[in-house]
This record gives C-alpha cells, sequence and structure tokens, in this order.
C-alpha cells in the first residue's frame, strides 16, 4: 500500500474521528481484508464476536454511551443475522454503523449475467441493501473509490445526524483502491426549526409553566440521545419544579437530584409516582416517547401534557411542527420562567432489607436485597422480562446510569448488549445485568466474548423456567392462582451457573438470601471476567409493581 491513501483506509479514519474505539465483527472472507488490513492496525480494537445479532447487540450498547457504534459482518449469511439488533438501534435511536464486506464487482456481474453464483449470494447487488433500507438512516454501497469518500461521509453524518443505524456495504475489491482523503470534518446536520412554530411553541409552553399550581417536568429518552443532559439539568433547576423520567429514559439524569420524583411508567410505578403524576397540572414531556411499555395501564392526559418529541410539539389541539427539542429547551431557558413555589419530592433513605439467609428467594425479595449493591459508580442494565418492573423502582445515582431496550424490547438483548456497555464505560464503573432466563438462552454466548476480553459484568438471571413476560402480557392472572402456564412459555431448564465452566468465567447458583449475598460478594471480587449468578425464584412470584395486572 505504502503511500498510497484507499478506500479502506478512509473508512477507518472516518470512524476513529467520529469516538470509534472498537469494532464488533465476526470473520468473513469478504470482509477480512478490511479488518485486518486497516482495522488491525488502527487505534480501533476489534472485538472479535460469537455471531452477529450479538455484534449488533454489543455495538448498540457501546453506541449508547460513546455515541458512535459499529460492527462488521460478512454478506447475506452474516449481515442477515443482525437485522434484528439493526432494527431495535433504528426503533431507540442508536447512532450504530453496519459495515458489510461484500463479494467484488466480477463475482456480482458473473452472478446476474450467468447465474454461477459466489457463496452467500441470494439476488445479486441488491438483496442486503433492500433489506436495511427499511431499518436504517441510509445505505449505501461502495462500488467505486472515486465515490467512496462522498458516499462514505453521507452515511456518517446521517448516523450522527438522526442518531439512527446506518449500512455501509464494502466490496472485497475497493478496499486497496486509491481515493482522497478526507478534507473536512464530519459534523452533524443541524437541526433547523421553524422560527414561528418555535416561538408559539416557547409562549405557549411559558405561559402553562408560570400558571400552572403544580407543574411538572416529564424527561424523555431523546434528551439523552441529542446529548441534551446539561440543558434539561439546567432547566429543571430554573423553574426548581420536580421532574420524573419514563422506563426507557431511566436515570439519563442522575437519580439522586434532589427535584427527581421518579420514574413515571403508569400502574407500575410507584404510588407516590402516580399520586405526583395525577395531581399536577401541567405536564411538559421533553423527549417523552409514548409506548404501551413506558405507560403501562396508565391513560395519559394529554390534555394537561404538552408532548417536545419527534421535532413537533403536541398540547391538546395545538400541533406545532419542525421544532427541534434542543431550541425549545434552549429557548425555555432564555426566559428565565419563575414557577409558583412548590415542595420538592419526599426522599426517604431505603434501609437494608431484615431477610432470613436460609429464606427462599423471591422476584421482590431480590430486588430489595440488590439495591444495597448499587452505588454512583454502578451502571444497571434490564432485560426486556420480568426484570423492567424490578429494575424500574432501583434507585440509580449514576447519570446515564441504566441502559434498557423497552421500546423495541427485544429479549436477549441485555447479556450482549453488556459486552458493548462494559467497553464504552467508565474504568471506576461497574456494571450490574438483570436478564430472564428465557432471554438469556438466546445469547448466552456473550459470556464467551466478555471473558475473551476481561470483560467483568455481573450477569444476574432470573431462573424461573418460564418467559414470565410473556406470560403476564397474555394472561397475568396465572400469576394469581393455580391456572396453568401457556405451554408456549415454559422453557427447558439450564444450568446456567455451570456454563461459567464452559466460557471460562465464574458462576454461581444460589436458592436462598445468604448465598445470594455470599455470590454477589465473590462477583464483586471477579474483575477479569464476567460472572453470571443464576437465582433461582419461584415460577408464580413477580415483582410486586407488576401486581396491579391481574388478567
Amino acid at each position: 500500500m505504502g503511500d498510497t491513501y484507499t478506500v479502506g483506509q478512509y473508512l477507518v479514519d472516518r470512524l476513529r474521528e467520529l469516538g470509534l474505539g472498537h469494532l464488533f465483527s465476526v470473520a468473513g472472507d469478504y470482509s477480512i481484508e478490511w479488518v485486518n488490513s486497516y482495522v488491525e492496525k488502527s487505534d480501533i480494537q476489534v472485538i472479535e464476536e460469537v455471531n452477529e445479532l450479538n455484534a449488533g447487540y454489543a455495538a448498540d450498547g457501546y453506541a449508547r454511551l460513546k455515541g458512535i457504534g459499529a460492527l462488521c459482518v460478512t454478506y447475506s449469511a452474516g449481515s442477515l443475522c443482525a437485522t434484528n439488533a439493526i432494527a431495535g438501534s433504528y426503533v431507540e435511536k442508536v447512532p450504530v454503523v453496519l459495515i458489510n464486506g461484500a463479494p467484488s464487482i466480477q463475482k456480482t456481474l458473473t452472478f446476474e449475467q450467468t447465474g454461477y453464483s459466489s457463496h452467500h449470494f441470494i439476488s445479486g447487488r441488491e438483496t442486503d441493501r433492500q433489506v436495511f433500507e427499511y431499518i436504517t438512516a441510509a445505505t449505501v454501497r461502495i462500488d467505486s473509490p472515486h465515490l467512496a469518500p462522498m458516499l462514505i461521509d453521507y452515511a456518517l453524518t446521517q448516523c450522527i445526524t438522526e442518531r439512527r443505524p446506518v449500512y455501509i456495504e464494502l466490496l472485497e475489491d475497493m478496499v486497496d483502491l486509491e481515493c482522497a482523503r478526507p478534507s473536512t470534518a464530519l459534523r452533524a446536520a443541524p437541526d433547523i426549526s421553524d422560527e414561528d412554530s418555535l416561538n408559539q411553541s416557547i409562549a405557549q409552553i411559558s405561559e402553562r409553566l408560570q400558571n400552572a399550581t403544580k407543574p411538572l417536568i416529564w424527561i424523555g429518552v431523546e434528551i439523552d440521545r441529542f446529548g441534551l443532559h446539561d440543558q434539561a439539568e439546567r432547566l429543571i433547576r430554573d423553574l426548581k419544579i420536580p421532574y420524573v423520567t419514563e422506563l426507557l429514559s431511566k436515570a439519563i439524569l442522575s437519580e439522586d437530584d434532589v427535584q427527581f420524583a421518579g420514574v413515571f411508567d403508569g400502574q407500575s410505578s410507584s404510588p407516590y409516582v402516580q399520586s405526583f403524576v395525577k395531581d399536577s397540572d401541567f405536564v411538559l414531556a421533553l423527549g417523552v416517547w409514548l409506548t404501551d411499555i413506558n405507560d403501562l395501564g396508565w391513560p395519559i392526559d394529554v390534555a394537561k401534557t404538552a408532548f417536545a418529541s419527534w421535532d413537533t410539539v403536541k398540547y391538546g389541539t395545538i400541533f406545532n411542527a419542525q421544532v427541534s427539542l434542543a431550541d425549545l429547551v434552549n429557548g425555555l431557558i432564555d426566559k428565565r420562567l419563575t414557577c409558583k413555589a412548590q415542595s420538592l419530592p419526599a426522599k426517604t433513605a431505603r434501609q437494608a432489607p431484615v431477610v432470613n439467609p436460609a429464606g427462599e428467594i423471591t422476584y421482590q425479595g431480590f430486588y430489595d436485597l440488590i439495591q444495597q449493591q448499587i452505588d454512583e459508580n454502578t451502571i444497571v442494565g434490564a432485560d426486556a422480562s420480568l426484570n423492567y418492573f424490578g429494575s424500574l423502582l432501583l434507585e440509580v445515582g449514576a447519570r446515564r446510569g441504566f441502559i434498557v431496550q423497552s421500546s423495541y424490547s427485544a429479549i436477549g438483548y441485555i447479556g450482549p448488549a453488556a459486552t458493548g456497555v462494559s467497553l464504552a464505560k467508565q474504568a471506576n464503573q461497574r456494571l450490574l445485568v438483570f436478564a430472564g432466563d428465557g432471554g438469556f438462552q438466546m445469547t448466552a454466548q456473550c459470556l464467551s466474548t466478555q471473558t475473551r476480553f476481561n470483560l467483568n459484568p455481573i450477569i444476574f438471571v432470573m431462573d424461573n423456567g418460564i418467559y414470565g413476560v410473556e406470560q403476564w402480557l397474555a394472561d397475568a392472572s396465572v400469576f394469581h392462582g393455580d391456572k396453568p402456564f401457556y405451554n408456549s412459555c415454559i422453557l427447558h431448564r439450564w444450568n446456567y451457573s455451570k456454563l461459567a465452566e464452559v466460557f471460562g468465567c465464574r458462576g454461581w447458583k444460589v436458592d436462598t438470601y445468604g448465598e445470594l449475598e455470599d455470590a454477589i460478594s465473590g462477583a464483586k471480587e471477579n474483575l477479569n471476567s464476567p460472572s453470571i449468578i443464576q437465582v433461582v425464584v419461584p415460577q408464580r412470584s413477580i415483582p410486586d409493581n407488576a401486581n396491579w395486572k391481574a388478567s
């Protein structure tokens, strides 16, 4: 290669420029030249994953903290395995770059013109790209070295602007071809607000905030996705009113804040938070997404709630389009508003639970006990499972200290996402992960990658032998009586702790609170590999805040 500047180098340099420090990759002959010759020789560390789905989830978890994530796979047989992960990133606005190594122009033309197939082909050059067009913000095919810089820059700019995944198809014969060097740094395209819509929104919301007797701020996930943490905290402090979050935005601001009232997630919220929301006479929802998981069983009062999200403001019959969330928050800060004085949320110190060391562990008892293990240096992750409920009420002091995929809700996400989070987090932070046993069975190989790279998440697998949350969603009355579980929700039981022997990490199986405390102590001392703690709970045991749904 010498001093020649190539397409492969261009892509590496642009990814590094955006802050990428790790690339999740599964070996494939169409992509291996770029990985070996360019990524391996750069400052980006290659994390060899065990399958493409796990690589996608890992890149997603990584991007939630770093602002960019990436995975490299091979054509069709590899990339199509990653579609579920990329779909989740698309739904939840997570900036992930999928680099798909593709067959050469010669192989493509030979297949299309003669029918002679190279491995992984389905129907020619458009198959993969057409699939990913539906679940990415941009899809580009790098089949010309002259166009490569423009196409790569377009895709990556879309990624950091839309905060959504993009697809880059890199042909194997393009990697070493010469191209122009980058001329300017990549920047996200600025949001453009309609001036009239913005000014009307600021005026309308300002009036309601000042006239309300019990106003409330509802902080949503877009505050995190668009990096508005400091602005949101400034607005909350200036207004001197309480705020809540939702499950998807839990702990994007520190939950130690004196103005934080709790997580509002419908009837799964604490009684205190439910009464707080019910009694408020104006709610400003900043970046909140309404989903059936984020407003569980609660009829949202749209007459008193102003929603600022998806570049719009919606309040009662008022609809203002093309209003940037950043512009709105900054505009409200500039107004220097004064709200009517009101009491700050009551803060009561949680007492360590008194448990019988020989007692059987319940779902709620587990979460009562685990709260004592969470401090300002703890990141918490929860999978789509009954763990949504238990983890919702945990107090997490670290800003951006909670990872959940509650909008897309793919079970099995959190285990491999923990790989990415472990690489993206600060050195002084420790990751606790709560997975259902059904979800963990889908992606258990995450332990292999975590062990290989000396990552140390503590993964609690709640072993009740069922797809608990699926049963709860379909018929929750089973948990309150003697009705049988649906056959489709009953799992084949694994001895999860024994997986530690397979993957080379450490594992514990616990049936009592005493065993649980001992396992946690051992896991906290294990700094060089993941720890898996198999927590056996009764099948009909569910967290207290899931009991509201009885049928």
